[in-house]
């Protein structure tokens, strides 16, 4: 379909809840939405397409076709929403990498052996199944700390089988396993035990520890103090596994916090789980930054619930997303379970959420590189000044000291990085005095005369031209390009009183901040500075030059080393100029003492 027929069967659509499935050339789904009205929303893609954001504008040039279904509800369109998400997987939808759910702990108690082992998902088979858990890390960790607690098999040794076919592994002789692959070593024995598991994973600590205790007196009073010592200390790890509150029996949490933080080039969605207080784990998916952090979140949540199974009480979010209501509603239907939705302003809540805001934004700047935060700096700078994205920037200053050795620098930062190789200085011609104005003019003008000429080293086109100054300068510049017929964006560098650029001015004046912006301040103030010490020391370098010049140096004869005697003897040039022949003699030769006389001589006859 050409686009003026996807504007029109958009604006054919009802007002009415429903999804949206836009679909590429190939009929391959590239982004499924919801709307509470769909031709409202539908239409807005093939309006005013120079006001999307650029991942808008790229996706909606790769529509050829679209479907929709109208839904009996918003509700209804958001079950469906989630449900074709995760069909489809959209190119265009923000999507979360991981969506295997969260873990859980299986025991077959119908086993001779039963076995704890780590799974993904509850099947319906007939075993117990515990958690979730909120990683396979803390999974593992607590199946490790049970294990461990109450002696039992952490070794790939399959029961009965391996049951007397070879000796203890290393956990034996640690004492951290009671060698149940010994023939001396019962399978009741081992259930029993096993049950102490089952009811440590159960939550019931209490139980569990007055169970050991029983036996630890037991043998005490039956003077087995050995077996009591063993007991005492299976005891003590298990009062200490139920301190650290490692298993949270039913559901993974009370409380999540969900937590967002972006840098230039990438975002991130965390999710911090706590219970009863105490943190238990944390998820988060590192994304390419959003246009809508608000539309990404509430993606995202929905997709993250639904694919892990399980609902917390309450959810707290970092700010308001349009369908909260729904979402809460949405967990009801799927759990079993309501979760109330909280956006908190003050108190520990808020606290939590800056918490996991902290964390999602760590997470992000830990996978954003250096090219990535520049390449998402330099769109953004291009967004501000309502220019494509600026590769290549030229920067202009001037510099002098009361008038005189007038230079220009021009310096090039190619992608965000100084390029020196196109660096470029100019010593400014033919003006009566100081005219920064004129100067300005002059440099910009030779700078692309060279650029129409097709001269080496002045041949690439500038996306950018900044100019040391306010708005006089960038008019300055701008006449120039007019008088050569060229047309390039031109912005002067407005300071602060520190000197550092505070804003960008067009030529007609309009200044546009960049000091609430970290990347773009620290950007622009780099090629500022940059620019301002290649002119500064070329003007050194000239001024330099022109003060180690001596008048001495064009008389004949006079040498650098009798140019240093004679002002080692007279101590400059006016004393010099005062000297009489037979003293000039008394230390050169006659022809160059004559020379330097007659030198100074004449200049004083010109006056």
């Amino acid at each position: 379909m050409t686009f003026d027929e996807l504007k029109e069967k958009a604006l054919s659509l009802p007002y009415a809840p429903g999804v949206y499935i836009m679909r590429d050339k190939t009929d391959k789904v590239i982004y499924v939405g919801k709307a509470k009205k769909l031709k409202n929303r539908v239409s807005q893609y093939f309006q005013d397409t120079a006001a999307h954001t650029p991942k808008t504008r790229m996706m909606v040039s790769k529509i050829d076709h679209f479907d929709t279904i109208v839904a009996a509800s918003e509700f209804e369109a958001l079950v469906l929403e989630c449900s074709l998400i995760k069909r489809y997987l959209p190119k265009y939808n923000i999507l979360l990498k991981d969506d295997k759910g969260y873990p859980y702990l299986r025991l077959d108690r119908k086993q001779i052996y039963p076995r704890l082992t780590i799974v993904s998902k509850i099947a319906d088979d007939g075993a117990e199944y515990f958690g979730p858990y909120g990683s396979r890390g803390v999974t593992n960790s607590l199946l490790e700390a049970v294990l461990m607690t109450l002696k039992l098999p952490r070794c790939a040794k399959q029961f009965p089988r391996d049951v007397g076919r070879d000796r203890p592994c290393l956990n034996y002789h640690m004492n951290q396993c009671e060698g149940w692959c010994q023939e001396n070593q019962s399978a009741v024995r081992y259930r029993e035990r096993m049950e102490l598991a089952r009811q440590l994973l159960k939550g019931n600590y209490k139980s569990v520890a007055e169970s050991i205790r029983g036996e630890m007196l037991a043998a005490a009073e039956n003077l087995d103090f050995e077996v009591a010592a063993a007991l005492r200390d299976r005891l003590t790890a298990v009062e200490a596994l139920g301190q650290k509150q490692l298993v949270t029996a039913g559901s993974l949490a009370d409380t999540d916090v969900v937590g967002y933080g972006e840098t230039e080039a990438k975002a991130c969605f965390a999710v911090l789980h706590f219970s009863g207080g105490n943190l238990l784990d944390k998820d988060y998916d590192v994304f390419p930054r959003p246009d809508n952090p608000q539309e990404a979140v509430s993606s995202l949540i929905k997709q993250y619930y639904l694919s892990r199974g399980l609902a917390p009480k309450i959810v707290l979010l970092p700010f308001e997303i349009d369908d909260s209501d729904l979402f809460s509603q949405l967990m009801e239907q799927q759990f079993g379970r309501k979760s109330r939705i909280r956006i908190p302003q003050k108190g520990d809540n808020m606290r939590l959420v800056e918490l996991a805001n902290k964390n999602a934004f760590e997470e992000a700047q830990r996978l954003t590189d250096k090219d990535e935060r520049m390449n998402a700096t330099l769109v953004t700078l291009g967004k501000m000044l309502a220019i494509p994205t600026p590769s290549r920037m030229e920067s202009f200053d001037i510099s002098n000291i009361s008038g005189t050795d007038i230079v220009a620098s021009m310096v090039v930062f190619q992608d965000g990085k100084p390029r020196k190789s196109d660096y470029k200085r100019f010593k400014i011609e033919d003006l009566p005095g100081q005219d920064d104005y004129a100067s300005m003019r002059q440099v910009v003008t030779r700078r692309f005369v060279h650029y129409k000429a097709g001269d080496k080293g002045f041949d690439s086109p500038p996306d950018l031209l900044l100019i040391d100054g306010g708005v006089n300068h960038a008019n300055v510049a701008l006449e120039a390009l007019r008088a050569l017929d060229l047309s390039f964006p031109v912005f002067g560098m407005v300071k602060d009183d520190r000197h550092r650029t505070r804003a960008l001015v067009t030529p007609d004046g309009m200044e546009i901040r960049i000091d609430n912006n970290q990347a773009i301040f620290s950007l622009i103030g780099s090629i500022q500075e940059e620019t301002h010490r290649f002119a500064i020391t070329y003007h050194r370098q000239l001024r330099s030059k022109r003060l180690r010049y001596s008048e001495l140096d064009s008389i004949p004869g006079i040498g650098p080393k009798r140019k240093q005697e004679l002002l080692k003897t007279f101590g400059s040039l006016t004393a010099m100029s005062e000297a009489s022949l037979p003293e000039l003699e008394r230390l050169l030769p006659k022809d160059a003492a004559n020379a330097v006389y007659r030198h100074f001589q004449d200049k004083k006859s010109e006056k």
